[in-house]
């Protein structure tokens, strides 16, 4: 099994605004997408031994034209123009600095890169380890640490020229994918589903009525979780409600969102899985992808702000998509999925049953 992985020095080279607003009774604190916690997931793959098993995909930059195909141009021009004199910010929670145009373009570049390998066979699947983040990012604007819509752009670019008719994509970052979520809203070719904490960013999206419109009716489709789901609850979600979801529509290919921020240490969610949670949510996705659409599963990076717990998290994900398992264990993984409540909860399985009631009206 071939696995492509993305990856590029310069992703850890932006920074991206802080956590909290600035003023005259808040001290400075460093921004919470620190590069280092991403860094640390690309340091383990290399020191496990795993690297040598990859094949490594350079990204390369998404043009101006490709970034339109979602993004307005005004936002565009002031991404780049911020970029080009001091930086500043382009949304909430999020700047962009000096120079940091050209790796935000870089980023949604990279996941095209991997979707076009898996697409042209290069590779049976891949894993981008792009940054910044982008599933916060809306036509218009940045939010939440992300600068253009990563996944949304790579989809649409899919699409145009792959010839993709369907395509799903699976957000299993803590936060809600609204910015996919409003790339698709209205088109029936892409399942967009996003399985996160209830109302903890942004808070007015992510709501079970988010369904889509007009001829996206049915399409859209959010797995709000309580505070507090473990690794039953997103087993659960993605077992009876992805992959029904998924059979239901039947994608040519399948783009995971993959924030590792639902992690039990993470500062910025209040969520309690761990490494075998991610190990086995990538499981249950390439063996439905392999019975629907060839195995054609994109990988791609979102948030994680434990910096010393993500890489123990990550590499599981990579370890399945390549078919091997390196020497590396989770020094916490014991701790974390011994703490109370890991098991089904019954307020978790109402929030189950309720998102699994929606997979009957995909069309």
């Amino acid at each position: 099994m071939a696995t492509g992985l993305v990856h590029d020095e310069r992703y850890f080279w932006i920074e991206l605004g802080g956590y909290l607003p600035l003023g005259p009774f808040t001290q400075p604190f460093p921004a919470m997408d620190s590069p280092d916690g991403k860094r640390r997931i690309l340091n383990l793959v290399r020191a496990s031994g795993l690297m040598e098993h990859l094949s490594e995909l350079a990204p390369r930059m998404a043009t101006e034209d490709e970034l339109a195909r979602f993004h307005t141009r005004d936002y565009i021009a002031k991404v780049r123009d911020l970029s080009e004199a001091f930086g500043g910010s382009v949304g909430d929670f999020t700047a962009i600095c000096a120079g940091g145009y050209d790796i935000a373009r870089l980023a949604v570049g990279g996941c095209m890169t991997a979707i076009d390998a898996v697409m042209e066979g290069k590779v049976d699947n891949a894993f981008a380890m792009v940054r910044p983040c982008g599933h916060h990012a809306e036509k218009d604007r940045g939010r939440g640490f992300a600068i253009f819509s990563n996944v949304a752009v790579a989809v649409m670019d899919a699409k145009a020229r792959h010839g993709l008719e369907r395509v799903a994509v699976v957000d299993w970052d803590v936060h809600h994918g609204n910015g996919t979520q409003w790339a698709f809203y209205d088109d029936p070719s892409v399942l967009a589903i996003s399985i996160h904490q209830d109302r903890l960013y942004p808070l007015e999206s992510g709501a079970l009525e988010e369904r889509g419109e007009g001829k996206g009716l049915g399409t859209n489709l959010n797995i709000p979780l309580p505070p507090g789901s473990g690794h039953a609850a997103y087993i659960g979600a993605i077992e009876r409600v992805v992959i029904p979801a998924l059979k239901a529509f039947r994608p040519q290919a399948v783009v995971v969102a993959s924030g590792f921020d639902a992690n039990a240490l993470d500062p910025l969610a209040h969520m309690m899985c761990h490494g075998e949670t991610y190990r086995e949510m990538t499981r249950l996705m390439m063996e439905v992808t392999d019975e629907l659409c060839g195995g054609r599963l994109v990988i791609c990076l979102e948030g994680g702000y434990a910096p010393v717990y993500i890489p123990y998290c990550g590499l599981p994900v990579i370890e399945t998509l390549a078919g091997r398992r390196t020497a590396v264990e989770d020094p916490l993984a014991g701790w974390v999925a011994a703490i109370g409540g890991q098991d089904l909860q019954p307020h978790q399985e109402v929030a189950l049953r309720n998102a699994a009631a929606l997979v009957d009206g995909i069309p």
